[in-house]
């Protein structure tokens, strides 16, 4: 069972916001006395914090879909719904959140750092508030609006000052158990470590973390072994720690051409990062240290001796340690000390996030008509946010809701829009994204104002008062003569075929 998952695809819901209350406050001596329909309330966020106890993305691996709460629904004597509760979900620190398209959202540093990852939907306003001169007393009341959907990916970026890389069971994990409290698991067989494993270390008055990093092979910047799915952790450290085992039981290997793979393969993966947007140094120009690890072993002792001048040619840190005795731990601990120590000093200070202002552009409208092909025939789409917010608003059981949304849309100049773009009465319109747009026939008598309102919950515009035309009467005359004549044949067909007697012709027989 998997218990350690740097990877996810999280699906998040913000809460729906409440329904508007439609109600009218009863008095005594004043049965209509206005009303007092409340709003609906807010649905509420889903957050990503970064928690100081959270090292691991297990939980969304399981439990891949995140929805917060919605707003209560408004309620009649002006009582206003109440507001949805945030849904705040614990990261790790040094997670990064992307779209599906791969935008980055949110590169999440620092303990408490928050991102809005979906935003719940606004409540919907009670009659009370929709009140008006001409809409005295409204006998419907707005939706709230669904909350905001998105599908992001998280992937955990571990943030430590040293990184150990090299071969698997080169020692690593024996090297970060020695010099820490973390107690990786260590096994005399290769890739024994399956992810990351992070330990502080103290020497002297340096203070640093280290991260032990799954074992690397040929092919790791290509997705080989463990390759690009633990790559990802070496991309915030300060210090580069290449642990050479110089005691493998390898015949085709040696210290000099492990470092050498393992170079190149950090060189293929450095080449595909944008390493420049976040004022970090290079990958492959950050300080470096070579360990020959395993020199407590006879073999290992006479390794190091072989290689330590051609590596010290390289002009970087050469140390000889041993996991299991300990030896050259304390130098190492106070050399890598040092680099991190230098290597923060270089870091730009870090500067407060800015205010980002994004004015509506002068010239921008706020809704617009293209034409595109609807079931075969040429239809309307009007875009923009305001009306396609007012129809996620309205509530098209209601006529008097649908003459107030009519109403609207023409004084934002969508009927205009509508003539200039060549729509004609009985064209189809469509407002709304995608396949959720509400299609409906245009009819531009419907720009009428709310004069044309009749009791509450319907509007006159919706009754048909069309008086018929003198040819329309006279069609309507010829087909109710046809459809006399037609009678009178049948039945004269059936009396000649003897299905029934002439009552004359009885009385004579009696």
């Amino acid at each position: 069972m998997a218990t350690f998952v740097d990877r996810v695809e999280l699906q998040v819901v913000g809460g729906s916001g409440g329904h508007g209350a439609a109600s009218i406050r009863r008095e005594k001596f004043k049965p209509l006395a206005g009303p007092d329909g409340a709003d609906g309330g807010r649905g509420g966020d889903v957050i990503l914090e970064v928690d100081a106890s959270t090292t691991t993305l297990l939980q969304y691996h399981h439990r891949p879909h995140q929805r917060a709460t919605g707003g209560g629904f408004g309620k009649g004597d002006l009582r206003h719904g109440a507001s949805g509760e945030d849904l705040v979900l614990a990261v790790p620190d040094g997670t990064v959140v992307t779209a599906e398209d791969g935008t980055v959202l949110a590169d999440m540093i620092g303990i408490g750092t928050r991102f809005v990852a979906a935003r719940g939907g606004s409540g919907g306003l009670g009659n009370a508030a929709l009140a008006s001169r001409q809409r005295k007393a409204p006998g419907f009341a707005l939706l709230g609006e669904p909350g905001q959907e998105r599908t992001l990916v998280l992937e955990l970026k571990s943030v430590a000052d040293v990184a150990l890389v090299g071969y698997p069971s080169a020692g690593k994990s024996s090297l970060i158990a020695a010099m820490s409290a973390a107690r990786p698991k260590i096994a005399d067989y290769p890739f024994t470590t399956l992810v990351p494993n992070l330990g502080v270390v103290e020497a002297g008055e340096h203070r640093f973390t280290i991260a032990d990093v799954p074992g690397l092979i040929p092919g790791a910047s290509q997705g080989k072994g463990l390759g690009l799915d633990f790559l990802r952790h070496i991309e915030r450290c300060h210090v580069l720690v290449h642990v050479l085992d110089t005691a493998s039981l390898e015949s085709d290997r040696d210290p000099l051409s492990d470092l050498t793979t393992i170079e190149h393969e950090l060189a293929s993966y450095a080449a595909s990062l944008d390493e420049e947007t976040d004022g970090r140094v290079p990958l492959m120009q950050r300080p470096t240290v070579v360990v020959l690890n395993k020199t407590d072993l006879p073999d290992g002792e006479d390794m190091a001796d072989m290689v330590r001048d051609q590596l010290a040619a390289r002009d970087v840190p050469v140390l000889d340690v041993s996991a299991v005795s300990h030896k050259g731990l304390r130098e190492l601990s106070f050399t890598l000390g040092e680099l991190v120590e230098q290597a923060r000093a270089t870091l730009p200070a870090p500067a407060p996030a800015p205010i980002v202002l994004t004015p509506r552009a002068v010239d921008a409208k706020a809704s617009r008509v293209v034409t595109e092909q609807y079931d075969g025939h040429t239809a309307f789409r009007v875009q923009g946010e305001k009306p396609e917010r007012w129809v996620r608003q309205t509530d098209f059981t209601n006529d008097e809701a649908v003459g107030f949304l009519a109403d609207r849309l023409a004084k934002l100049g969508v009927e205009d829009q509508l003539y200039a773009a060549g729509a004609v009465p009985g064209s189809t319109v469509l407002i709304g994204p995608g396949d959720d747009a509400v299609v409906f026939d245009w009819e531009p008598t419907m720009v009428g104002g709310a004069e044309m309102l009749g009791r509450r919950g319907t509007d006159d515009r919706f009754e048909d008062r069309s008086r018929p035309t003198r040819e329309t009467k006279k069609e309507q005359q010829r087909a109710r003569t046809a459809e006399r004549m037609q009678r009178i044949s049948a039945m004269e067909a059936e009396r000649k075929a003897g299905h029934w007697a002439d009552p004359a012709s009885e009385e004579e027989t009696r």
